[in-house]
């Protein structure tokens, strides 16, 4: 993939924002989360960063998805992935589906402040009984006059305590699992709603994330993303940015572990020599750079034809590819620059360990390895026949 100038000021803009922005304050929202939504979106939102490929009509720039992807790897060289990954839920999980499916009134009532920085979007699918397993969810929404009336319950919800809305799948119908779900918008102000405590998670620990509960939750019929019965199809269309942002952004991250470490193992003194010296040291770190490599390749290529309209089975072997590879490569990085870093590095507030527990991340949310795995086999026809 060829980067224009266009491109780089881009990467710029948003390099400015994390060294600025959210680098001097990672301290602060880790030990005292969580980081203000509220706040920080406002100045991206002023920046234009968070509607990047999101329709002019509605605010956003109407570019392509390989400046989204600059961005995503941009913000990925925070040192947290709790603010990065709050920005991704904003502008490539729980917006997608309504920028593309949602009626124009929708839209502008829900869309544009979101694409501006005026509120807070998160997205509800997740469930205490269905992560990976979306087909399962049991939150319903039934009808009644001209609304819905929700009950259920929503698990590991990311910024749902700051949030104003959310991209709520529940089931509409008693259809099959696949086709009785829909994508509702659910403001955030509506009776019924409540919040657990925010969850005390092993990372990611600068963003807020709770179980969400809807008891008797009335909602215009009107607030229906695309068509009823639609929600898991748009959903796992929802997911393949979702994956590649995730990707993109992983890149950055895995990128500053492995240059931190460089400088670190540059200034060690151990057994007369610095620690970059050891042999062992400097390939190790060669080969995971040249991993990162690969990586950067394959999310690049995967843009690429994503948005030159590449084939839809074959996007969605290459983005579960991406999140694959991304989540796996996440694990070995920080798990082997953490290793040269001594006892330093099992401090708590050290830059790789921070990144260990929180990339960890990367291999179970928006799909685990292991559903990867079952797409990518799918898309190759090798699952066993039933």
């Amino acid at each position: 993939m060829l980067f224009t100038e266009e491109h780089e000021a881009l990467r710029r803009t948003v390099r400015n924002v994390v060294e600025n922005e959210i680098n001097p304050n990672v301290e602060l929202w880790e030990e005292q989360p969580p980081f203000p939504a509220h706040e920080l979106f406002k100045k991206l939102g002023d920046l234009g960063l968070l509607g990047i490929s999101k329709p002019e009509q509605y605010g956003g720039m109407g570019l392509d998805y390989s400046y989204n992807l600059a961005a995503a790897e941009e913000f990925g060289r925070a040192r947290c992935g709790g603010v990065p990954l709050a920005i991704g839920v904003q502008t490539d999980m729980a917006t997608p589906a309504l920028a593309r499916f949602g009626t124009e009134d929708l839209c502008k009532e829900y869309l544009v402040p979101a694409i501006k920085g005026d509120m807070v979007a998160s997205i509800a699918v997740s469930e205490p009984g269905a992560g990976s397993d979306v087909a399962n969810t049991k939150t319903r929404a039934t009808k009644a006059g001209n609304d819905y009336v929700i009950n259920g319950t929503k698990m590991w919800i990311t910024t749902s305590t700051q949030a104003d809305w959310y991209c709520l799948l529940a089931n509409t119908s008693d259809d099959a699992k696949h086709k009785n779900k829909s994508l509702i918008v659910v403001p955030r102000d509506a009776a019924g709603i409540s919040l657990s405590k925010p969850l005390n998670k092993l990372g990611m620990r600068s963003s807020d994330t709770a179980q969400v509960f809807f008891d008797n939750v009335k909602v215009p019929q009107r607030n229906l993303i695309g068509a009823e019965g639609q929600g898991f199809m748009i959903q796992m269309m929802q997911f393949q940015e979702e994956r590649m942002w995730g990707a993109a952004n992983a890149i950055g991250g895995l990128d500053s572990v492995i240059k931190a470490t460089i400088e670190y193992t540059k200034e060690r003194d151990a057994f007369g020599k610095k620690l970059i010296d050891n042999q062992v040291i400097h390939f190790r770190l060669a080969e995971l750079q040249t991993e990162v490599e690969a990586l950067r390749a394959l999310v690049y290529n995967t843009c690429e034809q994503y948005i030159n309209g590449g084939n839809p089975q074959h996007m969605l072997q290459l983005a579960s590819m991406c999140k694959l590879k991304a989540g796996r490569l996440a694990r070995e990085v920080t798990d082997g620059c953490l290793q040269y870093w001594g006892g330093m590095g099992y401090m708590w507030d050290n830059l790789v360990s921070r990144s260990y527990r929180d990339s960890r991340l990367a291999a179970i949310g928006g799909g685990a390895d292991e559903i990867m795995l079952g797409i990518i086999c799918k898309t190759m026809d090798i699952l066993p026949s039933k």
